[in-house]
C-alpha cells in the first residue's frame, strides 16, 4: 500500500447533501490496480455513528447510509459505490477515483488487424484505433462495418470504467462478452466512440499477418 496527498478539490454528495469537502485528499493504493480516497476527518460534513465491523455509518440531513465509511487515524475512508456523487474540482468521476500514473492513449491506425474466433474470420480492419492504457496490452478498436455483425449476440452485461465510460458487451457462439463497445464514451475517450473491441486474452488476433500471444491480465 502507498498514498500521497492529492491537489485536486474532491467532494461527495449523497441524497443530495454534501458528505465532504476537501482541498487534501489523499490517494491510497489499497490494491496495485486503482487507488481510493481518504478524506481528512475535519473535512468531512456528514456525522459518523459507530456500526458494526469497524464502520460508521453516514449521516447527513435526512439520509443515512449504512456502513459507509472506515477511520484511519485522522482520515475517513468513504465507500466510493455508497455515494451518489464524487466530484473532482467540478466535474464527476465514476466507478473509482482516476489513477495520476495511468495514461490513455487513443491512435488512428492502417495496421490490418483481424480476429478469429474458433479459427473462424469475425472482423477484418485496416483502420483500426489503438488504444495504449498503461498496464493493459494495446485494445484495437474496429468499425462496426469492418466486423461481420451477424456472428455478435448481444448480452445484457455492462461495465464502466472512469477513463472511458460504460461499455456494452456482445457474445461470439460460445463466448460470453468478448466483445465490447463504447457508444458514448466519456469525453477523453471520444475516439473510441462507436467502434468494437475484442479481449486479446479470449479471442485470436492477428496484426499484420501476426498471431499476437494472448496476454495475461486480470481479464484473462
Amino acid at each position: 500500500m502507498r498514498s500521497e496527498v492529492s491537489h485536486k478539490r474532491v467532494r461527495v454528495y449523497a441524497g443530495g447533501h454534501l458528505v465532504a469537502d476537501s482541498t487534501a485528499p489523499v490517494l491510497v493504493w489499497e490494491i496495485p490496480h486503482y487507488p481510493t480516497y481518504y478524506l481528512p476527518e475535519e473535512d468531512v460534513r456528514a456525522t459518523l455513528k459507530a456500526a458494526a465491523d469497524d464502520t460508521y455509518d453516514v449521516i447527513v440531513g435526512d439520509v443515512r447510509v449504512p456502513g459507509a465509511a472506515r477511520r484511519h487515524i485522522d482520515l475517513v475512508r468513504l465507500e466510493f459505490s455508497a455515494m451518489d456523487e464524487w466530484l473532482e474540482e467540478d466535474e464527476p468521476i465514476y466507478v473509482h477515483p482516476r489513477d495520476p500514473y495511468k495514461r490513455v492513449d487513443i491512435l488512428a491506425s492502417s495496421r490490418h488487424v483481424e480476429v478469429r474466433v474458433d479459427d473462424q474470420v469475425v472482423a477484418s480492419s485496416t483502420q483500426p484505433r489503438i488504444l495504449f492504457e498503461t498496464s493493459l496490452p494495446p485494445r484495437y478498436y474496429l468499425p462496426l462495418s469492418d466486423v461481420r455483425m451477424y456472428l455478435l449476440h448481444p448480452s445484457t452485461t455492462t461495465t464502466s470504467c472512469p477513463y472511458k465510460g460504460t461499455a456494452s458487451y456482445w457474445h461470439v457462439g460460445e463466448h460470453e462478452d468478448v466483445v465490447w463497445i463504447y457508444r458514448t464514451p466519456l469525453p477523453e475517450s471520444q475516439k473510441v466512440a462507436g467502434l468494437a473491441c475484442f479481449y486479446n486474452e479470449k479471442v485470436d488476433l492477428y496484426v499484420d499477418g501476426e498471431l499476437l500471444a494472448r496476454p495475461e491480465t486480470p481479464f484473462s
